[in-house]
């Protein structure tokens, strides 16, 4: 497979086959990144975020430094377009039923499928509970920078603590710290929010 800063130059340089490429490559996992964004997202939602997602990719390319994962910097541009678009939804007021989400099926415009998250045990099983999961995306709306970035990086994003380390710039240790405050933080605020709760809004394993 061709490295991938080789595809991103000749994406610059404005190769269509190496745009088709780019978007073969990470088309899924943002759609993925997208939908655990937002447990209320249809799948109409998360193809139009993703579509706003890769628009601004090409618009944006350019900027594209290369000081972290092109992944990371993916998600980044996910998790804003997601925020502005459930922001948008919530002026609107819109309610009522949404379509049955079918991640598995292809879009017939693009061709790709959004693969559903790995039904395989991990650390943001019970974080993304379908009970829970949208407390817990009321919270990270409110716990801010830069504990809201490096927690949807990890638990959403699936990024290992070195692909934090490297990404964020920050040694191992750090991450580890940082990422332990901002879930004790996250925990304060969800115990807040949810005050009817029991004791233990957030999951043994991610605190």
């Amino acid at each position: 497979m061709e490295a991938e800063t080789q595809l991103l130059a000749r994406c610059q340089r404005g190769d269509a086959d190496a745009w088709d490429e780019l978007f073969a490559r990470h088309y899924a996992a943002a759609g993925r990144f997208v939908f655990q964004l937002g447990s209320d997202f249809a799948r109409e939602d998360v193809e139009e975020i993703c579509q706003e997602v890769f628009l601004s990719v090409i618009r944006n390319l350019h900027s594209f430094q290369g000081g972290c994962q092109f992944q990371t910097w993916l998600f980044r541009i996910a998790a804003n377009k997601a925020r502005d678009y459930r922001e948008k939804q919530h002026a609107a007021k819109r309610g009522g039923g949404h379509p049955p989400l079918s991640l598995n099926a292809e879009d017939p415009d693009t061709g790709l499928t959004l693969d559903p998250p790995s039904t395989a045990p991990s650390p943001d099983t019970d974080l993304l509970n379908v009970e829970r999961a949208e407390l817990v995306r009321e919270a990270l709306d409110q716990v801010g920078e830069p504990c809201r970035e490096i927690v949807e990086l990890r638990y959403f994003g699936d990024l290992s603590y070195d692909e934090l380390s490297r990404d964020l710039k920050l040694n191992p240790k750090t991450v580890s710290s940082r990422l332990s405050k901002c879930l004790d933080k996250l925990e304060v605020i969800a115990r807040k929010i949810f005050s009817g709760e029991k004791s233990g809004v957030l999951p043994s394993n991610l605190r």
